[in-house]
């Protein structure tokens, strides 16, 4: 499998960018986005774009994965933009044959009218992705643990995720439909990339059960 990654330097990204690297089943990834992942590794190519809506057509890789996230805090227009727009406008540069597969998040809206925005356009990115001629899958993860040294660029995310690890364990037995970890969702976007999943679109007990069809040693 060969693919290409868009968010790579996010906690997301950085997550699946590792299992990839890991995975012997992945033979070339093709890391896309505004700056560098600041990791070589020979299976990694970088492709540093300013303006990621003026991609050329991207061939040569059977899937894309689709990581790229904003904050629910920036202007409405801006937020639709990135999330919705870029994310369709990357999608239009693939062929057809490529699969899709788009980070999305718990509680998006899939019927486009609920009260919530960001979930709306989620909602509204996911059903738009479903329409084009591309096998297409969106996760939505719930609460993420960062693992491996991974974590965000967000300061307060990174302060709320140190806090958070010592009650991980207590987290996922409590709420085992609502956590995962960066581990387990990009192991489940491998497994769903080759060998797809019951249906398009994988809640968080989904992503657990697609990560656990792909596991690895957990020292990996």
């Amino acid at each position: 499998m060969r693919a290409v990654l868009f968010g790579a330097t996010g906690m997301v990204g950085q997550g699946l960018l590792r299992e990839c690297l890991l995975d012997e089943r992945v033979e070339a990834v093709l890391a896309v986005g505004r700056s560098a992942v600041g990791e070589t590794h020979p299976k990694l190519t970088e492709r540093i774009e300013k303006d990621l809506f003026a991609l050329e057509p991207i061939t040569g890789y059977d899937v894309c994965f689709f990581c790229l996230g904003v904050s629910v805090g920036m202007a409405p227009e801006e937020y639709e933009r990135i999330t919705y727009q870029l994310t369709l406008s990357v999608a239009g540069k693939l062929p057809a044959d490529t699969t899709f597969v788009y980070v999305s998040g718990a509680g998006s809206d899939s019927t486009e009218r609920g009260r919530v925005r960001w979930a709306r356009v989620k909602g509204a990115t996911e059903n738009a992705l479903a329409k084009l001629p591309l096998r297409t899958f969106s996760v939505r993860p719930g609460y993420i643990q960062p693992l491996h040294g991974i974590t965000s660029k967000t300061t307060l995310y990174r302060t709320l995720y140190r806090v958070a690890m010592p009650l991980y364990p207590v987290l996922r037995r409590l709420f085992p439909r609502s956590v995962t970890t960066n581990r387990e969702l990009g192991l489940a976007m491998l497994e769903v990339a080759e060998n797809g999943y019951e249906k398009p679109v994988l809640e968080n007990t989904d992503i657990v059960t697609a990560a656990a069809r792909r596991a690895r040693p957990a020292g990996l």
